[in-house]
């Protein structure tokens, strides 16, 4: 692979100079007058130079279509579901303006679809049946500190009866004891009873430890003095008798502070074929940045996010099943920062790369590790360099998924920290003794880069910014093919548009790359104009779509079972020298944890390629996937869609 990689770029080292000398010869006040613009484009669209870099084209959408891209899915139709919201746009969201939009890569069509809650930062991941679950989003925008014109912050509502909850409705106020003032809660409130506990010895009463609730209040009237400095107990107005001695709040500081997002509980699963949400079940947390992972029994792990009151969710983790279409809460608590990045591995435990997309303590859930979810028990994995600079990572699960190897590509540090890393860092998890060890690096440091895996087992990491959401004018115009058997990166056609914080990457079923977003804080270097968000879709055609011919790919069943068997046709039967089932893609604030790529077992009789799926349902797990057949020179054919049962 190193003797190809060097043969592509001595031929665009030579595409290069043959184009300067030739023009250099016409005239050379000619050539200066033909413009570095004009001088580029010219290079870039000459068959040599896609041959051996791709290229890369922008697609507009027609304004009326037009919107700031947060999610992106690829469905089993082959279309792709390019999520909205509100869009980080806050006019959006107080005029309840939520979007969703499905776009066909093929045919050109684009649709606008009815969203019927703001899923601007929601959680998704690909079901069994081929829908795609999608949990949280957004209450409540963020305030900054100086646009909050009144006092408020968590409240605690102790409930200390042990025989019965109390429900405290939306509006109830709460007075403090020793301040006197009064604030009141913008949502209501289940408390659970309290706890009886007993001497485990005698089997003695000790005590009752009451039920908790947790809530956001604000209080009455505008202005900092009624803004708190200290912990106080609250007495909750309304209540008497036993309810009144038994319910009470505390609350620490509140004040005009800056205040974060809010979550929502809603989850819904998107129907590709009638193209709508449908209404499940709502989780028993609200959040907005969750992960959703897929578990070894099929169900779905919810973890994380800011909560109905603007706070990490305290580890309170669920799981959805698909078939009863409810959630419930896992038996044990543990933490993570806000989009963790959470695989499944294939003896059924999580791995967590330590990447993230931002929200949680320094110190609290951040080393990487692997996850038994059953026992809660983590064990941490050791050698990651940068350890400071996760957030905004992107990790990949390198081809093929069989190898369990994962990178963890850039990353900056915590919140808007000026530090970003180059470094890319890989695991095997296979080995007796896992730890990471420091991948080739990029040119600059790098935060928000996309990673997608192709057909040919290579891995296009594209885009990101050198400082926190593009400050300085800091995005990377660059883009790298990793070749992971022999662990070196090649530079390939520069991306036209910066992505950075709100974008993403997709595969699509041509073999062609999709990727979307962006939203930088400034527009200039001096960070002195307010940033646009970026509504263009750009392609990237690779440079294996530029050969002369491609596989074809055609007849076989629409099911295959794990373990099982099937044929295709395929006229370039023989010259097949991989088949990949790949996951498609649902991407998000560089997260994709479905993304993987499943090496299939083959042979070819004629004209007929008959594949073996693996009997992993940990590296197989159940769904739709699109499979693609290679040739000798590395050449994929388009993806038959298959299902898994």
């Amino acid at each position: 692979m190193k003797d190809r990689a060097g043969r592509r770029r001595a031929r665009r080292f030579a595409i290069g100079t043959a184009v300067v000398v030739a023009l250099a010869g016409m005239n050379g006040p000619w050539l200066y007058r033909f413009g570095t613009e004009k001088y580029h484009q010219y290079k870039i669209n000459q068959p040599e130079y896609k041959a051996a870099n791709g290229k890369w084209e922008i697609v507009e959408f027609p304004e009326e279509y037009r919107q700031n891209t947060i999610h992106a899915a690829l469905l089993r139709t082959g279309k792709v579901l390019l999520v909205a919201g509100s869009g980080n746009n806050q006019d959006n969201f107080d005029d309840k303006k939520f979007d969703t939009r499905i776009w066909d890569p093929v045919k050109g069509t684009i649709k606008k679809v009815p969203t019927p809650a703001d899923l601007f930062c929601t959680g998704h991941t690909q079901l069994a049946n081929g829908n795609l679950l999608i949990a949280g989003g957004t209450k409540r925008y963020e305030k900054l500190k100086g646009d909050v014109t009144k006092a408020g912050g968590l409240m605690i509502v102790h409930n200390e009866n042990p025989d019965q909850p109390i429900t405290l409705p939306a509006g109830t106020k709460f007075t403090g004891k020793e301040n006197g003032k009064t604030f009141v809660s913008k949502d209501p409130v289940l408390v659970p009873r309290a706890k009886k506990v007993f001497d485990p010895q005698t089997g003695a009463f000790v005590r009752n430890d009451p039920g908790l609730g947790r809530i956001y209040v604000e209080a009455q009237r505008s202005g900092a003095k009624y803004e708190t400095g200290t912990q106080d107990n609250y007495r909750v107005q309304g209540l008497s008798g036993t309810d009144a001695r038994n319910t009470y709040g505390i609350a620490q500081k509140l004040a005009l502070d800056k205040k974060d997002f809010q979550g929502i509980r809603d989850a819904f699963e998107f129907d590709p074929v009638a193209e709508k949400y449908i209404k499940v079940d709502p989780m028993h947390e609200a959040r907005w940045y969750p992960t959703l992972t897929t578990l070894s029994d099929g169900k779905i792990l919810s973890v994380s996010g800011l909560d109905d009151i603007g706070q990490l969710v305290p580890g309170k983790n669920e799981v959805y099943d698909p078939e009863t279409k409810e959630w419930t809460y896992t038996d044990k608590v543990r933490q993570f920062p806000t989009y963790p990045a959470l695989f499944l591995m294939q003896n059924g435990k999580i791995f967590y790369s330590g990447a993230n997309a931002g929200y949680g303590p320094d110190d609290v859930g951040r080393d990487p590790g692997i996850w038994d979810v059953e026992t809660n028990k983590f064990t941490k994995v050791p050698g990651l360099s940068d350890a400071n600079m996760l957030e905004t990572a992107n990790t990949v699960l390198l081809p093929p998924a069989q190898d369990e190897k994962y990178m963890v590509i850039g990353g900056g540090g915590v919140g808007e920290s000026k530090l970003s890393s180059e470094k890319t860092r890989i695991i095997d998890l296979k080995a007796d003794d896992p730890r990471f060890v420091d991948g080739p690096s990029m040119e600059k440091g790098t935060r928000y880069p996309q990673a997608s895996v192709l057909p040919d087992d290579s891995v296009l990491v594209s885009g990101g910014s050198e400082d926190y959401r593009g400050r300085g004018d800091s995005n990377i115009l660059q883009a790298r093919m990793y070749h992971p058997g022999t662990n070196d990166f090649e530079r390939v056609a520069d991306p036209l548009v910066g992505r950075n914080y709100h974008s993403g990457s997709i595969l699509l079923p041509d073999g062609r790359l999709m990727f979307f977003g962006s939203d930088s804080l400034y527009a200039d270097k001096a960070n002195t104009k307010p940033g646009k968000f970026e509504q263009r879709i750009e392609i990237y055609t690779p440079p294996y779509l530029y050969r002369d011919s491609r596989p074809d790919l055609s007849g076989g069943p629409k099911t295959i079972a794990r373990g099982e068997s099937a044929t295709f046709t395929s006229r370039a039967a023989s010259t097949v020298k991989k088949v990949r089932l790949i996951r498609p893609s649902a991407s998000t604030h560089v997260t994709d944890v479905d993304q993987r790529s499943v090496a299939l077992d083959f042979k070819a009789d004629g004209d007929k390629l008959t594949v073996t799926v693996p009997g992993d349902k940990n590296l197989v797990q159940s769904g739709w996937y699109m499979m693609f057949v290679t040739d000798g020179d590395g050449t994929p054919s388009k993806a038959e869609w298959v299902r898994v049962p």
